[in-house]
């Protein structure tokens, strides 16, 4: 397993549709492993693999946060929302590609996802709360969707320029 470097916003793959998997070998279960080390890492409740430069439909998630609690990874591959309930719920979400700002989101406060394994079986499994939360924000990097896009455009900006002096700083080093 690998740990990989994470992209920071604004970078232009961040804001673009990813290409569905159609090869589900090893080198998949690599990218798999690599992305789950890389967001405990961080650390971090999901990973998508453009976040780390790969243009794919994979992303992964653990929101298990408790002290002592037992992980619960997901590598969800190719997955796709098939039904969102009408109730809402706010979260405050951050990004590992927007680091250290934090904003209150409403999406879907349940949502019913399919998606492949890394061997190619199919899944569907419905998601509430955090969970729901994550796997939406997840497959938004997906569609090149990032959280701060839900944000009026004064504060969109105001992230972006801190994003963009960040990056800057870390040139220097």
């Amino acid at each position: 397993m690998t740990l990989k470097p994470i992209l920071i916003h604004p970078d232009p793959r961040l804001k673009k549709a990813c290409d569905p998997v159609t090869e589900f070998d090893k080198a998949l279960a690599a990218l798999a492993n690599d992305m789950l080390e890389t967001m405990y890492d961080a650390p971090g409740i999901g990973l998508a693999a453009p976040q780390i430069g790969v243009m794919n439909r994979v992303m992964v998630m653990d929101c298990v946060k408790e002290e002592g609690g037992t992980p619960a990874p997901m590598t969800l591959v190719n997955p796709h929302v098939v039904w969102e309930s009408e109730e809402r719920n706010v979260y405050e979400e951050g990004c590992l590609s927007i680091p250290g700002q934090y904003a209150d989101v409403e999406r879907p406060k349940m949502v019913r996802v399919t998606w492949q394994d890394i061997e190619g079986k199919a899944h569907e499994q419905e998601f509430d709360e955090l969970w729901a939360t994550c796997v939406q924000h997840e497959i938004d990097h997906l569609n090149g969707t990032l959280f701060i896009d839900y944000l009026k455009p004064m504060k969109r900006q105001m992230i972006t320029r801190k994003m963009q002096k960040l990056k800057r700083e870390q040139m220097r080093e």
